[in-house]
């Protein structure tokens, strides 16, 4: 709800421009949009003169059946040959829903971005620095074991090494996504152009974590490399690296941890509401649960991070250098400072 409030909140300070659209990539079983898409209804008032519509971007067929059902009830069509979108319906609160395979196919124009734990789950290269400098980490059959797999180090330098090692590195071992890197350029040009914000919710840390490679299989960490394809593997996200892939062509801002992304959002006033709401103890002690999990430093509200990209407009006046005092001052980006209750 709050993340849906972000989105608001930003379409707001870019002066209410009159389409929405809102692009979530990767978007699991739909939760999230359904959320957002809850609160969009709720502020219908606010959002009354503007054209919104939610594009997601998703390659997994079955996870879209899952998102169809959620989002609109099943009420879905294949879409013909000749549009980008290869589904598209109508969400239960009447807003239209579009499914796409790649980033690239969704209709350029004023966009919000979400990608909520999209960017952990991308395949990674490793990088290990030697005694003769470095090398790629890679995957082989153990000829010890039959059915094995097992870590080596590249008997020299790969392409990759080559390419994806920024020569300032300090760190011995290093993680580099560079399909993560193409789509923050891609989300970049995107919000240059068109306008707009991307807001980034990931594990992560900002280039200063070196091995975060693992498995996790009901919830337990498991071996990345025993019996392949059971198991979700996952990398910390280097926000270091996406700044840099932004290459200067929009502002970022953060990460911050996400306790502190929630309680610049106003988390807290929203629990008490909630709480004063709900009926039973059962609801509020849920609710308290998923609080902690949300904000306690030993689960998520640590490990977890916010980043944004947003045009440079809007944290500094197109004119400010002229005129310094002739503007308003820009409004504060939510979640990202801290929010006084007037």
């Amino acid at each position: 709800q709050l993340i849906g409030i972000w989105y608001i909140s930003e379409w707001m300070a870019m002066g209410k421009p009159n389409t929405f659209q809102l692009v979530e990539l990767g978007p699991g079983r739909g939760t999230l949009t359904e959320d957002i898409l809850r609160v969009f209804k709720q502020l219908a008032s606010v959002l009354s003169k503007c054209d919104v519509s939610v594009h997601l971007v998703e390659v997994s067929p079955k996870l879209s059946e899952i998102q169809a059902v959620m989002l609109t009830g099943g009420k879905v069509q294949p879409n013909p040959e000749d549009e980008s979108a290869y589904m598209k319906g109508i969400s239960k609160t009447g807003i239209p829903i579009f499914w796409y395979r790649d980033i690239q196919d969704v209709p350029q124009g004023y966009s919000f971005y979400l990608a909520h734990e999209f960017f952990d789950a991308l395949p990674i290269h490793k990088f290990q620095r030697t005694e003769k400098g470095w090398r790629e980490v890679l995957v082989d059959i153990d000829p010890e074991v039959p059915d094995q797999l097992r870590f080596v180090l590249s008997p020299s330098r790969t392409p990759a090494t080559q390419n994806f090692i920024q020569p300032e590195e300090t760190r011995d071992h290093v993680e580099v996504c560079p399909e993560a890197g193409v789509i923050v350029q891609r989300l970049a040009s995107r919000l240059e152009k068109d306008g707009g914000a991307a807001l980034v919710a990931d594990y992560g840390h900002d280039g200063t974590k070196t091995d975060t490679f693992r498995g996790f299989r009901n919830h337990k960490l498991h071996d990345v490399l025993s019996a392949p394809g059971t198991a979700d593997l996952t990398a910390d996200v280097d926000f270091s690296y996406l700044r840099k892939m932004a290459q200067g062509k929009t502002a970022t801002l953060g990460p911050i941890k996400q306790r502190e992304f929630l309680k610049n959002m106003g988390i807290d006033l929203r629990l008490q509401v909630l709480l004063q709401n709900s009926g039973d103890t059962a609801t509020r002690e849920q609710l308290l649960h998923s609080y902690d999990m949300l904000m306690n430093p030993e689960k998520m509200g640590d490990c977890f991070k916010f980043f944004a990209l947003l045009p440079h407009h809007r944290l500094v006046h197109p004119d400010k250098k002229d005129k310094p005092e002739s503007k308003s001052p820009l409004p504060p980006v939510a979640g990202f400072n801290e929010l006084l209750l007037k």
